[in-house]
């Protein structure tokens, strides 16, 4: 099968993306790594005038969830809700009370990072199961 040859090599080249276990403590440092990353990142777009609360936060929750799976995905993007309440959103470093609109932000960032904690999974699980069609030799 010509197809089956190229779908093997992508295979073996992708599979470094399992090997952190999803409860260790690699899995949660990777997440931490990640959210620093999207503070900076964020940081920096604030100081170009930006003021997308969560627009750096939901790449990190995705990378995190592909790298390490789910439980450090979401640890990703629960510890990101009172990291832009405290940072980001005025007054900046302390916790004020929130608005009607701060909890919809909340509310849909809580949302989309859901939906991509499952596209990680689901992807995770498809290379799983490719790992295993290979290593039977099924093609």
């Amino acid at each position: 099968m010509p197809g089956g040859e190229a779908l093997r090599d992508s295979v073996k080249t992708t599979h470094r993306i399992l090997k952190l276990k999803p409860w260790s403590l690699a899995a949660f440092m990777v997440a931490l790594a990640g959210l620093c990353a999207a503070v900076a990142l964020r940081e920096l777009l604030g100081c170009l005038g930006a003021t997308v609360y969560f627009a750096t936060f939901l790449p990190a929750v995705l990378l995190a969830s592909l790298l390490a799976g789910v439980p450090a995905g979401a640890c990703a993007a629960l510890l990101a809700v009172p990291i832009v309440w405290w940072a980001f959103i005025p007054p900046q470093f302390e916790f004020s009370p929130l608005t009607l609109a701060d909890y919809n932000s909340f509310t849909i960032y809580l949302l989309g990072s859901t939906l991509l904690i499952w596209f990680a999974q689901l992807c995770r699980e498809a290379i799983t199961a490719l790992q295993r069609v290979e290593s039977s030799e099924e093609f």
